[in-house]
C-alpha cells in the first residue's frame, strides 16, 4: 500500500510541477507530461519502476477519452460525416499501411510486414485531440478533417484486432495467451470465440440503446450526484472489462457505447462526471509514455530508431498531404492536417503487444518500433509548435486562461449568448428597444473592449450549466444565440432543452449547412448570419442599375419568401448530395423565372411575401 501511494504521489507531483512549467514555456501540457515521464522513469532518475504496469492502468484514460468522443457523435452525425470519415480516413490508413508494409518487406516476411504497416498507419488520438483543443483548432476546417481521420483509425482498430491472429507465423512460448482473470476466451473453439465477441458488441449496443435510460433515470431521481458519478464510472469500467474478456480493445468498446448514448438526455451529465477522471488518467498515461522510452535500447540502436522515427513521420506526412489534396482540403490547411497526424498512436502499444503474444511479431521487431512510435508522439507537440511559428499568428492559437466572470442575475427576460460582430448589433437593438439582456461572451479581448464602451458584458463559457444558472436561465423567457460556432450552439441548445425547456430559442447560423444542423434540433427561429445583408446589398445594386427603388424592394421581399420556402425542402435532401443539387437547381430556376416576370402584373403574390411562415434566414 505504501509503495502504491508513493508511486501515485510521484506521478501527481511530476504532473503538478512539469505541466505549468511547460505551459509557461509555450510547450503545451502534453509535452510537459512526456518530459516529466522521461525524467522520473527508469531510464531517467528512476523514481518509478515497472512502467508497463503503470501504462496498463493509465491506458484507461484513453478508454475514457474515446467514450467521451463517442458521446459527441450521434449516429445521424456519423452518417453526415461518412465521406470524410470513410474517404479521408480510409485513404490515409490504406495508403499508409501499403507503403510501410512494402518497405518492411525488405527485412520481414509479408505477414509481419503487413502487421507493421497496419499498426504504424494509426495516429495518436489522445495527443492530437488534446493539442487541438488547447490550441482552439478543433472547430476549424483542418481540425474537423483531422478528427474524421482519427475517428476512422479508432474504428479500424476493431478489424485489425480480429485480423491480426491470422498473420501469426511464430511459435508461442509459455508467455503467450494468459486470458482474462474472469474467463479465458482462447479456450473456446474459434467459432464460439467469434460468437462471444459478437454477443459482447451487441450487448453494448442493446445496453446503450434500451437499458441505460431507465437505469440513469432511476439514479437521477435519487438526486445524489455521487451515485450518478459512480454509475457513469461503472458503465465505462464494465464495458472495458467485457471487451477485455472477449479479446477486443476496451477503448473501442467504450467508444461504441458513447455513440449509442449520444442521443441520451443524460449525455451532458455523463460528460461532466467522467471528464475529470479522463483528464487525470490521460495525463498520467502521457507520463508513462515518456517513462517507457528505453534510452539504453535507443543508445545501442540510435541510427536504426532515428531512421524508423524519421521514416514514419515523413511517409505519413506525404500520404496525408496527398490525401488532403484528393479530398480538397484547402492548401493553407494541408500542412496542419499532415503535421497533426504524422506520428504513431497509443493503439500501437496495444496492437504491438497483441501481435507479440499472438505470434505475429517477435520482441526483436516490436521493441525498436515501440521506441520509434513513442519518440514520434513526443515530437508531435514540437511539430505543432514549428507549424505555429511558420503558419499561424500567436493571437489565433494562444489559449485564453482567464477565469469565467461571476454572474448573479435574476429577473431578466433575455440571455444573449455571444456578443461578437452580430451579437453586438442584436444587443444594441434590444437595449434600444427597452430590453436589457444578460450578455455573455467567450472572447476576453472583446469583453474588455465592450466594457470600455459601457456595455455590461460577462466573460464565460455559456455551455456550462452553472453559468447558465447564474445568468438567470430559470427565470428568463428567451435565449438568443449569436455564437457563430455551430458545434457550440448545438451543445448549448441541447443543454437548455434538457434543463430549461421553458426557454424559447432564436439562433443565428453561418450558412445553409449550419441551418440544417439546427433544423435537426427542431429550432424554428433560425437566421442566416449574412442573408439579410446580402439582400440589402442586392437591393442597392439593383437601384444603382436603374431599377425603381420600390421594385427593387419588392424583388428582395419575394426572394426572401421563396428562399424561406426552399429551406425545408432542401433540408430533406441535404445528406444526399445528388438529390440536393437537383432540388436546389430546380428551386433556383423557379425563383429566377418568378423574379423575371412582369412584376406589375404580380403585385398580389409579391405583397404576400410579408407573411413568411418559416423564418429560416
Amino acid at each position: 500500500m505504501e509503495y502504491f501511494l508513493l508511486q501515485l504521489f510521484i506521478f501527481l507531483a511530476a504532473s503538478a510541477i512539469a505541466v505549468p512549467i511547460a505551459k509557461r514555456l509555450g510547450l503545451g501540457s502534453v509535452l510537459g507530461y512526456l518530459i516529466a515521464g522521461m525524467i522520473i522513469g527508469p531510464f531517467g532518475i528512476s523514481l518509478i519502476g515497472d512502467v508497463e504496469v503503470v501504462m496498463h492502468l493509465t491506458e484507461f484514460g484513453v478508454v475514457m477519452m474515446l467514450f467521451l468522443v463517442g458521446l459527441e457523435l450521434r449516429p445521424s452525425r456519423l452518417w453526415q460525416m461518412r465521406t470524410p470519415i470513410l474517404g479521408m480516413g480510409g485513404m490515409q490508413v490504406v495508403l499508409s499501411s501499403i507503403v510501410m508494409a512494402a518497405i518492411a518487406l525488405w527485412v520481414l516476411p509479408w505477414q509481419q510486414a503487413l502487421a507493421v504497416g497496419l499498426i504504424l498507419s494509426l495516429s495518436s488520438t489522445a495527443i492530437v485531440l488534446q493539442t487541438l483543443k488547447e490550441k482552439a483548432l478543433m472547430n476549424t476546417a483542418p481540425g474537423r478533417s483531422v478528427f474524421s481521420v482519427l475517428l476512422f483509425q479508432d474504428l479500424a482498430v476493431i478489424p485489425m484486432l480480429a485480423f491480426m491472429p491470422l498473420l501469426a507465423t511464430l511459435t508461442l512460448g509459455d508467455d503467450g495467451h494468459h486470458g482474462s482473470v474472469l474467463f479465458d476466451i482462447n479456450t473456446l473453439p474459434a467459432y464460439l470465440q467469434v460468437i462471444a465477441t459478437l454477443l459482447a458488441v451487441v450487448g453494448i449496443l442493446v445496453l446503450g440503446r434500451y437499458a441505460s435510460r431507465p437505469i440513469f433515470r432511476a439514479i437521477a431521481a435519487t438526486g445524489v450526484r455521487e451515485i450518478f458519478v459512480a454509475a457513469a464510472l461503472a458503465l465505462v469500467v464494465g464495458i472495458s472489462l467485457l471487451m477485455t474478456v472477449v479479446g477486443l480493445s476496451p477503448a473501442l468498446g467504450t467508444f461504441l457505447a458513447g455513440v449509442v448514448l449520444a442521443d441520451s438526455e443524460y449525455r451532458h451529465e455523463l460528460e461532466s462526471d467522467i471528464e475529470p477522471f479522463k483528464g487525470l488518467l490521460l495525463g498520467v498515461f502521457f507520463i508513462s509514455i515518456g517513462a517507457s522510452l528505453n534510452f539504453s535500447l535507443i543508445g545501442d540502436n540510435v541510427a536504426l530508431i532515428a531512421g524508423l522515427t524519421a521514416g514514419l513521420i515523413v511517409i505519413k506526412w506525404l500520404i496525408l498531404v496527398i490525401t488532403g489534396k484528393v479530398f480538397k482540403v484547402a492548401k493553407k490547411d494541408r500542412a496542419l492536417f499532415a503535421v497533426a497526424l504524422a506520428q504513431g498512436g497509443e493503439f500501437a502499444f496495444v496492437l504491438f503487444q497483441f501481435a507479440k503474444v499472438n505470434g505475429v511479431l517477435g520482441a526483436e521487431t516490436v521493441e525498436p518500433l515501440i521506441s520509434a512510435v513513442a519518440i514520434s508522439m513526443f515530437l508531435t507537440p514540437l511539430m505543432f509548435m514549428a507549424y505555429e511559428k511558420l503558419a499561424i499568428s500567436k493571437d489565433d492559437t494562444q489559449l485564453n486562461a482567464r477565469e469565467d466572470d461571476t454572474i448573479n442575475h435574476s429577473g431578466h427576460e433575455v440571455i444573449l449568448a455571444g456578443f461578437g460582430r452580430l451579437g453586438t448589433d442584436v444587443g444594441r437593438f434590444l437595449i434600444s428597444a427597452g430590453v436589457k439582456p444578460v450578455i455573455i461572451d467567450h472572447d476576453s479581448t472583446n469583453v474588455d473592449v465592450l466594457r470600455k464602451l459601457g456595455y455590461e458584458v460577462y466573460y464565460g463559457d455559456i455551455t456550462r450549466l452553472d453559468l447558465l444558472e447564474a445568468a438567470g436561465a430559470k427565470e428568463a423567457k428567451l435565449l438568443v444565440i449569436t455564437i457563430g460556432d455551430i458545434e457550440k450552439s448545438t451543445t448549448l441548445i441541447e443543454l437548455v432543452r434538457k434543463h430549461y425547456p421553458h426557454l424559447k430559442i432564436v439562433v443565428n447560423a453561418d450558412d445553409r449547412q449550419a441551418s440544417f444542423k439546427l433544423m435537426e434540433l427542431n429550432i424554428d427561429h433560425i437566421r442566416r448570419e449574412t442573408f439579410g445583408s446580402a439582400l440589402a446589398l442586392g437591393q442597392d445594386a439593383l437601384q444603382q442599375l436603374g431599377v425603381d427603388p420600390y421594385e427593387a424592394y419588392r424583388l428582395a421581399r419575394i426572394f426572401r419568401k421563396k428562399d424561406e420556402e426552399m429551406m425545408p425542402e432542401l433540408y430533406k435532401w441535404h445528406c444526399e448530395e445528388e438529390h440536393y443539387i437537383s432540388h436546389y437547381q430546380q428551386k433556383h430556376a423557379e425563383l429566377e423565372a418568378l423574379m423575371t416576370r412582369d412584376l406589375h402584373a404580380d403585385n398580389d403574390e409579391l405583397d404576400k411575401a410579408w407573411t413568411a411562415k418559416n423564418p429560416t434566414l
